[in-house]
């Protein structure tokens, strides 16, 4: 009788010397004060963190797809839901923001962000923001995406719609 076979890793994946196929505990990741999480299947989001990244001149922001492995574990306090309504950004000791005001977050965090955010002090900007990106969040898989948008439909309820 033959032993059964075993299997053995024989190439592990490390990425700024962490195991990329560990689960990410609570206190994982790249020393970066900011996480932002976004969803990894749409073209749009994932064009947008591209520009995010070369942005980031003082490596300020850690930015990870919702689809990640342990994205959930390491972040409880967020509901599965809201990462599919929108981008989450969480902070210093957990505090965490989402959808157009994750977004004036983001900006305000890097260089030269500050010389858009004041827009967000105007009156009625914000509420505009927010609406504007829900529509976004809506309409994500059909802006500028590939043949996974095909077959892929997103039902998002925000309780704004009429």
């Amino acid at each position: 009788m033959t032993a059964p076979a075993a299997t053995v890793p024989v190439v592990r994946f490390t990425i700024a010397g962490v195991d990329r196929d560990a689960p990410m505990p609570a206190s994982a990741g790249l020393g970066r004060p900011y996480t932002i999480i976004y969803d990894g299947d749409c073209k749009v989001c994932t064009r947008i963190v591209g520009v995010l990244r070369g942005w980031d001149r003082d490596r300020l922001l850690e930015i990870i797809p919702s689809q990640t492995p342990g994205v959930q574990a390491r972040f409880p306090w967020i509901p599965a839901r809201a990462y599919v309504e929108s981008v989450q950004l969480v902070g210093p000791g957990g505090r965490t923001w989402q959808g157009a005001r994750a977004v004036e977050e983001i900006l305000d965090l890097l260089p030269k962000g500050g010389l858009l955010t004041w827009v967000f002090s105007i009156p009625f900007v914000r509420p505009l923001a927010e609406r504007f990106y829900r529509w976004f969040a809506r309409n994500r898989y059909r802006l500028g995406c590939g043949a996974h948008c095909t077959y892929r439909e997103l039902v998002v309820e925000y309780g704004d719609e009429r």
